[in-house]
């Protein structure tokens, strides 16, 4: 992948994350509207891109400290099939194991809810097939694949953050999350989707 279409592919997969109900949106509505608080809704936001980006640095950070102990065929074919795993697991017991915080969490335990949440849904590995060809030793980059990383993970992040407060701002101003009894999407679905075909971009070789 071109050094341009890196940082589109990073940005994309952050709106994506933004849109899933799972990633934040939809506790800091409900958060917001339990306190009557529009502001609440919007600082909710800040622990929960924190703990989502800590999630996807500390994944990031897995998979080159393998990088650099293996060789990057290994590593790539052993990612491709622990998100192939990770998407059957998902969509076998995804709803049975939801993390639950109670509404009367501070910001920390927000950020540690996030954390655990992109953690459990994989968002980190979802990131792999994109960050890989620049982050292994063997790909000598300038930098250094950690500085990448982080680089990745920032825009990842910042695109993540834009799409939930958009999208948490206009649910809680007009739509109001009875919306979602309405006209509800299985983002379940998507989202397991959303892993395998990262799967098979990472087993292929794609980016």
């Amino acid at each position: 992948m071109t050094d341009v279409w890196a940082p589109l592919a990073l940005a994309a997969l952050g709106a994506f994350h933004g849109l899933n109900p799972a990633m934040g949106w939809l506790f800091a509505v409900a958060l917001g509207l339990h306190r009557h608080s529009r502001s609440l809704v919007y600082v909710s936001l800040l622990p929960i891109a924190a703990g989502h980006a800590l999630s996807v640095a500390v994944t990031a950070g897995l998979l080159i400290a393998a990088g650099t102990m293996l060789p990057g065929n290994l590593v790539r074919i052993g990612s491709g099939l622990l998100l192939i795993s990770w998407a059957a697991y998902h969509w076998r017991f995804g709803h049975r194991h939801r993390v639950r915080f109670g509404m009367q969490t501070g910001l920390l335990g927000l950020g540690v809810w996030s954390f655990l949440m992109a953690t459990a849904h994989g968002a980190g590995l979802m990131l792999w097939p994109v960050l890989m060809p620049f982050c292994t030793p063997a790909a000598g980059s300038d930098g250094g694949p950690a500085t990448l990383a982080l680089v990745g993970v920032a825009i990842h992040t910042a695109a993540m953050l834009a799409v939930t407060a958009a999208i948490a701002g206009v649910v809680y101003e007009w739509v109001g999350i009875e919306i979602l009894r309405r006209a509800w999407l299985n983002v379940d679905a998507l989202w397991v989707a959303g892993l395998v075909m990262t799967a098979a971009l990472t087993l292929f070789n794609t980016f």
